[in-house]
């Protein structure tokens, strides 16, 4: 597992001639300033990518965080016609391949006028369209007491007061699990920016590292792996943060 890691790293301080011709980890010849002409051979600096990237990412665990977990008290603990086919018309959406929507999405979003913005990467995500992290969400919603609704509606709290005071704060460890999940995926999403983003100034980490592989001429390939190394930084900061969370959110969901 952390070899390819390793690699990565080592690759990012070698030479660009000689990322393939030196198969060890450690290299013959260090070669440090692909990290700072990486940083700005591109169009525009790195940071700028790092920046696109983490408000999409941020807003994006925003939306899943506000809209999975409404939906997910509404399957877990509330009462009302249809619930179960509700519920289960949204597991069966997990069926569908993501490619099976690419088409219908995308005349949508083209005549709404959201093409070349981050509005089709982010308003999905204040819509609860993943039906996954509210079954994650469900799962742990529905192994709290059900007298603590009882208690609330007592003291007089209605269905959303009961989830703001009690429900949401007893689901942190659930909360943090969709979190760092929604970071790994959107961080990483390749397709999506690829698919709706032309303008280059709106390029995420991913787009940008592709543009440091010319398929016509030579690749900056130390330069790309130095910045590679950097886009990891965060992901692996963000899941170490969160690990704690993470263990406990998966455990008590009863998800394997």
């Amino acid at each position: 597992m952390m070899y390819p890691l390793l690699w990565l790293l080592s690759s990012s301080v070698k030479p660009g001639a000689t990322v393939f011709t030196q198969p060890g980890l450690w290299p013959e010849s260090w070669d440090l300033s692909n990290y700072s002409d990486g940083w700005g051979a591109l169009e525009h600096p790195f940071s700028l990518y790092l920046a696109n990237s983490l408000v999409i990412v941020v807003l994006s665990i925003v939306g899943n965080l506000l809209s999975c977990s409404l939906a997910a008290y509404g399957f877990a603990r509330l009462r009302f016609t249809g619930r179960r086919l509700f519920f289960a018309l949204m597991l069966g959406t997990m069926m569908l391949p993501g490619h099976v929507l690419l088409v219908p999405q995308y005349v949508v979003f083209a005549k709404l006028g959201w093409l070349n913005t981050y509005y089709p990467l982010l308003v999905p995500n204040f819509l609860a369209t993943n039906a996954f992290y509210i079954f994650l969400m469900v799962q742990f919603m529905r192994a709290l007491p059900v007298e603590l609704d009882d208690a609330a509606r007592i003291d007089g709290c209605g269905p959303f007061r009961t989830f703001w005071k009690i429900i949401m704060p007893l689901s942190l460890p659930a909360f943090a699990t969709t979190a760092i999940f929604t970071f790994i995926s959107v961080w990483n999403e390749f397709f999506g920016p690829l698919l709706y983003l032309t303008d280059s100034e709106l390029y995420t980490v991913p787009l940008a590292l592709r543009q440091f592989v010319d398929s016509e001429g030579q690749s900056a390939w130390g330069q790309m792996f130095a910045m590679s190394f950097v886009s990891l930084a965060p992901v692996i900061g963000f899941f170490i943060a969160g690990q704690k969370y993470l263990v406990k959110g998966i455990a008590t969901t009863g998800l394997k």
